[in-house]
């Protein structure tokens, strides 16, 4: 936990440090900085660029809160808390349009009024001036001590109910003993919801009299809570709720450890953990992984839980990921269309509400993401079970390549927002990706002909990508996105990610000299709407896991570092977002996770050859010349890397099954390094 500024030194990272020519001064842009305690911190007090306010969610099974937090020029906070308890879907009888209908979650925003009262004698104390305000895995903010007593506010959900907690600790932190009272806070409504009757509690269990000498505390909490029928929104403990919490955000800080010398890197891939993995809620499909953002709970997605989340918690080792993944790929597997066609993309509202039946390519992406995940997990009757899904996936892809090739769909994730032509090469990237590994998916579970077909099937669509999207735009010689197009896209790093090489020169230069923001890369590079920036940070992730993965190390690095410094300890922290100017900038989960996958596919180059065999590509250079990943969850066993720069430009690779050394290698850098585990 982050402690006071005035009551314990925290040590501050005054750069950004690699070992490497990349150390440099925090920009002005910067309000936050990194502790030495696993956190970040925001150090008001001495900050001159008020007023300032952002947001954060944070995620339990059964509730999500976003909290905003705003500091004016005084130092003063407004605080709102959105507590939304996802599984209580409530009657809307707005006119709004059908979305809002069926994503009416039990939801209410809570400000200064349901705060607890705090008196000092005869005189009420109010708390507004802040001091500073930390993250890691919690909101705790720190306020200026009034009457010699500081008031630190922590604000975390509770992991398994419906309940999310702000701890008040009260310190005297005067000479003289204090004598405090407290006027409880407490708050009822109840509504008719589709599940019952629906309580809501806001309340507060502090003592009526505190009696505190000094440098002593006193803590209690402010809950806010909520009911089904007779069931009780009362007798929550705090304490609980934080010891659950610190176990989760333990297992975050022990499992899948990145160290690269670069702090920002390995705090925000840490942060990154935290965000991916607490966003799974408890519904009718079981554990489900889902966005959040205010807008997505209780349902998966084609592109978030199935290409993007799903594949990354089997190398966390996350159970409970794993666990949410796989019903994910259930859900769709339960609903393969009949005929030609397309799956539907989404399943909401605990999968009573599946999306209009859109081809978004949303097959590619099944196919792809299945397929990585089953080999990940390394579990045979899990792969026996979703084969059909994969098997299908694949199918319905082959079936709608067009004469050039090159898979048809009637959009791509982007959902219609921007022209896609009638074939797209997101698509055909994610249906190569998809028949690649469904490749060795295939050949594990022995069906071997099979195997033999799709290999076959990629060995074509690489020709057919290269042949029909292959394309001269904006002077390099790159991919346009669709048939007619001739403007950049922020999807022309798909084949790089997928392993497709051919035309990686001009379109890593694409993707960093002409699309590159400081806030990533654009979606679309439109002269016509220059200063109007439209930029998805899944793009970004995706390119710089394709750039790495294809050797540019050093180039990307630098504008990784940049990009992650500003996602960290800018103005909107501490996550990577979802878009902007569209939902301003929420962090929804699965983001996170594709920023973690940067480091495993992308700089560590991680292949799975078989439910039993890997290979990584390890590359270094001078400004990263060391990096080690502890921890990692290759099936059934846990392994860390260790790579290492030597003076005559080699890496030294070294691999641990526990204690024990299997891989002890030197070789040219971005050269393929192949093992078994057994």
């Amino acid at each position: 936990m982050i402690n006071s500024i005035r009551s314990i030194a925290i040590v501050f990272v005054a750069h950004i440090l690699s070992p490497s020519g990349f150390a440099q001064s925090l920009p002005a842009s910067d309000f936050w900085k990194i502790a030495a305690d696993g956190g970040i911190v925001w150090n008001v007090s001495s900050e001159q660029r008020l007023a300032h306010g952002d947001n954060i969610e944070m995620s339990g099974s059964n509730v999500s809160g976003i909290i905003h937090y705003t500091i004016n020029k005084k130092r003063q906070l407004t605080l709102k808390r959105d507590i939304i308890f996802p599984q209580l879907r409530t009657y809307d009888r707005t006119n709004g349009v059908s979305w809002q209908k069926y994503r009416a979650y039990l939801r209410q925003t809570y400000g200064s009024e349901i705060e607890p009262s705090i008196a000092d004698g005869q005189k009420t104390i109010v708390f507004e001036e802040v001091d500073s305000i930390g993250i890691e895995g919690k909101l705790i903010i720190y306020h200026t001590p009034v009457n010699d007593i500081r008031l630190t506010r922590t604000l975390f959900p509770s992991m398994t109910e419906r309940l999310f907690v702000e701890q008040w600790t009260l310190t005297n932190v005067g000479k003289n003993s204090k004598q405090l009272r407290t006027g409880n806070t407490t708050y009822k409504t109840t509504l008719d919801g589709y599940k019952g009757a629906y309580h809501i509690h806001v309340y507060s269990d502090a003592g009526g009299q505190i009696d505190l000498a000094a440098n002593e505390s006193y803590s209690f909490g402010l809950y806010f809570a909520a009911a089904i029928d007779n069931e009780s929104a009362e007798g929550f403990n705090y304490k609980k709720a934080a010891l659950e919490r610190n176990e989760f955000l333990r297992s975050m800080r022990q499992n899948l450890v990145l160290e690269t010398g670069n702090h920002v890197l390995d705090r925000l891939f840490y942060f990154s953990k935290i965000r991916a993995a607490e966003s799974i809620f408890n519904s009718k499909m079981g554990l489900v992984h889902s966005p959040g953002g205010g807008n997505y709970y209780l349902g998966v997605w084609a592109n978030d839980q199935v290409e993007y989340s799903g594949p990354f918690f089997p190398l966390l080792g996350y159970e409970k990921g794993i666990v949410a993944a796989r019903n994910a790929y259930r859900k769709f597997l339960q609903n393969i269309p009949s005929a030609s066609n397309p799956i539907p993309y989404s399943f909401e509202i605990e999968g009573d509400i599946q999306s209009s039946n859109k081809d978004r390519g949303d097959a590619a992406m099944i196919a792809y993401g299945t397929s990585l995940y089953l080999l990940r997990t390394g579990d045979r009757e899990a792969a026996k079970e979703l084969w059909p899904l994969v098997e299908w996936s694949l199918a319905y892809c082959h079936s709608k390549l067009n004469e050039h090739g090159v898979v048809r769909s009637q959009t791509d994730e982007m959902e219609g927002r921007i022209p896609t032509g009638d074939a797209n090469l997101a698509t055909s990237s994610l249906y190569y990706g998809g028949l690649k590994y469904g490749s060795v998916l295939a050949k594990e579970l022995g069906y071997k002909s099979l195997s033999k077909q799709y290999e076959q099937h990629r060995r074509d669509l690489e020709k057919s990508i290269e042949s029909h999207f292959g394309h001269h735009i904006e002077g390099l010689d790159t991919y346009r996105y669709y048939e007619g197009s001739e403007r950049l896209r922020h999807w022309i790093c798909l084949p790089l990610a997928m392993g497709i090489n051919t035309r990686a020169e001009a379109t890593a230069t694409a993707l960093l000299d002409k699309l590159w923001t400081e806030n990533g890369i654009l979606v679309e590079l439109n002269p016509d709407k220059k200063g109007q920036d439209v930029f998805w940070d899944r793009g970004t992730l995706y390119m710089f896991r394709g750039l790495f993965k294809a050797g540019f190390l050093d180039k990307s690095l630098e504008k990784l570092v940049s990009f992650s410094q500003k996602r960290l300890l800018g103005d909107h922290v501490p996550y990577a977002v979802e878009a902007y100017p569209e939902n301003d900038m929420r962090h929804l989960s699965a983001e996170s996770a594709l920023y973690c996958r940067i480091f495993l596919e992308g700089l560590l180059g991680l292949e799975q050859t078989g439910f039993c065999s890997f290979s990584i590509t390890p590359q270094l250079s001078q400004h990263l010349p060391k990096l080690t990943l502890r921890n990692l969850h290759l099936g059934d066993l846990i392994v860390s890397i260790q790579l290492e720069l030597t003076g005559d430009n080699k890496v030294i690779t070294k691999i641990y099954k526990g204690e024990k050394l299997i891989v002890n290698t030197i070789g040219k850098n971005h050269n393929r390094v192949a093992f078994l585990l057994r």
